[in-house]
């Protein structure tokens, strides 16, 4: 059993309600038909991609060569998930296959997906890293007893869940010498890092006085409510000093990186008077119910932690120094992606 990374920035929900993972490069069409295995993918790249570097065509060869040929039935998939930047794994239960009628992603693998929707935060840096590989297909060699502890365990608590990863974390170095620098394993690894110093850093309470401090950094003015755990309004924010002038934006913060779901949302949604607005403000994600709660209320808008942490990165300088102190960050140029070597 080999462990594999699979990268898709193109497919979203269909990857997981279809059960596969997929590749782009169609213009080269049915893999298994071509001649000469590596040679025969690198020359079909070459002819629909003319202006392309060797180098560049080679890699790009390597790739799918990887996905049709040696992920084998039975293989670990690895899938990060970047509509809402979680973790799906599951296992390889089919050969390649090239979907004709497919408008884009034609490559294909059925795939068994075993935990979907799983926090980054459960993982640690060093894996999350390694699975932010530059390439598009990659093997899992460092970290592997992580995402099978995750893939494994029946529990379905994060909190519980990351206490079993951090105990089967390998102690190894966290980067391979090959590993790439590039910018967008960069941008993850601050992202990852202000998610989890948001997640493991603040408490509770905590959590809702930086909600308000993050309102106030866009422009908005914010307070804090009487700290309680009945689930009721958190932070009370509007537009106008004084905050007497409509509408008043009521806020519901949970700190916590699992799913929220409809009733949670239904319930800040049912403290919403004439003309107030509504937020939701967590770590992590919204069920598709309570996305169908958004998109059918008008004056509620649901912030996911990948929405916090752009928040965060865009309005950076805006915040006290009190948080800034919490997430150090800094400015600085990176190779980009699209630099070839």
């Amino acid at each position: 059993m080999t462990m594999w990374g699979i990268h898709n920035d193109t497919l979203t929900e269909e990857l997981v309600d279809e059960g596969f993972v997929s590749l782009g490069w169609q213009e080269v069409g049915d893999l298994k038909v071509l001649p000469n295995g590596r040679d025969g993918i690198r020359a079909a790249l070459a002819e629909a991609s003319p202006d392309s570097k060797p180098q560049s065509i080679a890699s790009q060869a390597g790739v799918l060569y990887r996905f049709c040929h040696d992920i084998q039935i039975g293989d670990v998939i690895v899938a990060p998930y970047k509509p809402d930047s979680t973790i799906n794994i599951g296992i390889v239960s089919g050969d390649y296959y090239f979907e004709p009628t497919a408008a884009e992603h034609q490559h294909r693998r059925r795939v068994e997906w075993k935990r979907t929707g799983l926090p980054r935060t459960v993982f640690t840096q060093p894996a999350l890293y390694e699975i932010g590989a530059f390439i598009t297909v990659f093997r899992i060699r460092k970290h592997t007893s992580e995402f099978l502890t995750a893939l494994n365990s029946g529990v379905t608590n994060v909190d519980t869940l990351s206490v079993k990863v951090d105990r089967a974390a390998d102690d190894t170095e966290d980067v391979d010498a090959t590993d790439e620098p590039r910018a967008s394993r960069i941008e993850r690894h601050t992202r990852d890092f202000i998610l989890e110093t948001l997640h493991r850093n603040i408490r509770h309470d905590e959590f809702e006085e930086f909600s308000a401090a993050l309102l106030r950094a866009v422009g908005y003015q914010a307070r804090v409510t009487q700290y309680s755990q009945d689930g009721g309004v958190d932070v009370i924010a509007h537009k106008d000093p004084l905050g007497i002038e409509p509408p008043q934006i009521k806020v519901q913060c949970k700190h916590q990186t699992s799913t929220v779901g409809a009733p949670e949302v239904q319930q800040l949604v049912g403290t919403q008077g004439s003309g107030d607005l509504s937020l939701f403000i967590t770590l992590g994600n919204y069920s598709r119910d309570a996305r169908t709660i958004e998109r059918q209320r008008p004056g509620l808008r649901l912030l996911s932690g990948e929405d916090i942490v752009s928040l965060v990165l865009d309005n950076y300088t805006q915040l006290s120094t009190r948080w800034r102190e919490i997430i150090p960050l800094t400015n600085l140029l990176v190779v980009a992606d699209a630099a070839e070597r």
